[in-house]
């Protein structure tokens, strides 16, 4: 029979419950009947109920005790045996990524999952040009850009400006590369658009003639072309469609590392206007120090005061600005192979920086001084340690207990790197998906096996007691927490290959992964995260215990729906 929570789960009320008639506390809703996994602690551990009044947890144990909160307006919510967890916390994401993707075309090597349809993947040279022409021929106009996201050599072949006017020499083109670091443009796009050689002399990451704009170049590139990028009908449209993919993957909580990514004014006012129709999820940002550096006027002390003047103006009931954190960039993107990589790649280059490493430096130490919490983003082997050397002298000339610096996304690390992030008291939030995407195809061109076969181990770190959380920088992973997980605690591929069983993790080490260690990356593990008294009523409904089935199935295991700060927002 179908399990309906619509027929068993009310919405919960907001306002004051009637007075109890035993003169006790009363709660607006209890939850009881299922497995419910507070995700507190080292290990598994249930609660029978839990209570919640005006959306926060006020009580978390027995039936027997609960029932003292319950009075004739409390809502008695029977799971039937279903599970209940903390809502699932992803704590990098882009939603200026997601906007541009979402409602965009999609030619990618794999299949992508929207909410009313599946773009199928698409592979080799012959076909990618095929399917990216057909698309173009069918969907662009010659007065606005047509975006296509997904390209990747290595699956779809050398791309050029040449090739991309052989397509279209009159409909403006922009192919983002999979990785939304880099972009190829056609004539008419680089017409439309206004840009000139010029505008970006001396930038070795930019190929003119290619028509191709990468790492620093297309950082460069965006806000110029803003008002091409960021289309705000198209945009608004990406935006609701994310939000459409956050609820059905049970997640109550996204964070954006690096926000804005172009435009602040025009990317703040389009979330603001998506999260003004009260979605059931909160969403935090953490200022861009990189992107704020350049809009006043290449100055780390004005980007700061600009940053800190975030949160008294722009923080809202479901965006907040996280105080006194930062997002900072090292080495280039892991799906372009433009991580920095000892030893550099079989093909003999050596990959990319996307902050000048003199000025990275300053960022770094700059804001360890002021006491911030550092995010940076480092995918490769070179980029992570040069992180850890500046993490390192700074911790010597500038001792900082509970600094809390977490490094971003960690593509390719050696388990004695593992060690010296232990030893600096340094933290990990890593996209295990790359392992599943890359790790077949990059073991055989450009890091070689070993390295291929090893990315993103995330045991040498967890078996350190180095807090990690995961995420899928959506759109480098699917925005689904317990695929994320899945890939952590099996470590298979796309192709089915087993790599690194060694890395394997626990289920339950991974689900706190996606919950109360992803809270601990924002600063936020008091407020979200577990199932504690005082914490947010934010919780996630599944129809399985991930922790009680063959962990090959926990990414298929369905999400019912989600409570957030006590609402109930359960799928029909």
């Amino acid at each position: 029979m179908r399990f309906h929570y619509c027929l068993t789960i009310c919405l919960l009320l907001l306002i004051s419950c009637q007075p109890s008639p035993k003169n006790g506390p009363t709660a607006n809703a209890i939850f009881y009947g299922g497995d419910i996994i507070t995700m507190e602690g080292d290990s598994a551990h249930y609660a029978e109920a839990v209570a919640v009044k005006n959306g926060k947890i006020v009580f978390v144990g027995t039936t027997s005790e609960a029932d003292k909160w319950k009075s004739d307006s409390t809502q008695m919510v029977d799971l039937k045996g279903k599970t209940m967890m903390p809502g699932f916390v992803e704590p990098h994401v882009h939603p200026s990524i997601a906007a541009s993707i979402l409602p965009n075309e999609i030619i990618a090597p794999y299949d992508w999952v929207l909410p009313s349809e599946t773009k199928k993947g698409v592979n080799g040279h012959e076909a990618y040009i095929k399917a990216l022409t057909a698309s173009v021929q069918k969907n662009a106009k010659a007065e606005e850009v047509y975006w296509v996201w997904g390209y990747h050599q290595l699956w779809h072949g050398d791309l050029s400006r040449e090739e991309l006017n052989k397509i279209s020499s009159d409909k403006p083109i922009a192919v983002l590369h999979r990785s939304f670091h880099e972009v190829f443009l056609n004539n008419k796009a680089i017409e439309l658009m206004q840009i000139k050689e010029s505008d970006f002399k001396g930038n070795p990451q930019v190929d003119w003639k290619k028509g191709h704009f990468f790492e620093g170049g297309w950082l460069g590139l965006v806000p110029k072309i803003a008002k091409w990028f960021i289309v705000p009908t198209r945009y608004s449209k990406g935006l609701e469609l994310m939000t459409q993919l956050i609820q059905k993957n049970g997640i109550t909580t996204v964070a954006e590392p690096g926000f804005p990514s172009s435009d602040f004014n025009l990317e703040y006012g389009l979330l603001k206007k998506e999260m003004d129709k009260n979605p059931p999820y909160a969403v935090y940002l953490i200022a861009n120090g990189t992107q704020l550096y350049g809009m006043n006027g290449k100055s780390n002390e004005k980007a700061k005061l600009f940053a800190e003047a975030l949160p008294q103006q722009y923080n809202t009931t479901h965006i907040t600005f996280l105080p006194k954190q930062i997002k900072l960039f090292s080495d280039g993107a892991i799906y372009s192979q433009l991580m920095r990589m000892e030893g550099g790649y079989t093909d003999g280059h050596q990959g990319e920086w996307m902050t000048p490493l003199n000025l990275l430096e300053q960022q770094i130490k700059f804001y360890w001084d002021a006491g911030y919490k550092i995010h940076v983003h480092a995918n490769g082997d070179q980029g992570i340690q040069q992180i850890i050397e500046y993490v390192a002298a700074n911790e010597k000339n500038n001792p900082r207990t509970d600094h809390r610096f977490t490094l971003h996304h960690m593509g390719y690390f050696s388990d004695s790197q593992a060690a010296q992030v232990k030893s600096l008291g340094m933290e990990a939030s890593v996209n295990p998906y790359y392992l599943w995407a890359l790790a077949d195809k990059y073991s055989e061109k450009g890091l070689g096996k070993e390295r291929g076969e090893n990315l993103v181990r995330i045991k040498s770190l967890t078996s350190r007691s180095v807090p990690v959380s995961f995420h899928s920088d959506f759109a480098m992973a699917p925005i689904e927490p317990l695929t994320l997980a899945w890939t952590a605690i099996n470590r298979v591929t796309s192709q089915n290959s087993a790599f690194s069983q060694d890395q394997r993790i626990d289920a339950y080490t991974a689900l706190k992964g996606i919950t109360i260690t992803a809270a601990r990356t924002l600063n936020l593990e008091n407020e979200i995260g577990s199932i504690k008294t005082d914490k947010m009523a934010d919780f996630t409904i599944l129809a399985e215990n991930p922790l009680k089935i063959d962990p090959m199935k926990i990414k298929d295991i369905k999400v019912l729906g989600t409570v957030f700060h006590g609402k109930n927002n359960m799928s029909n």
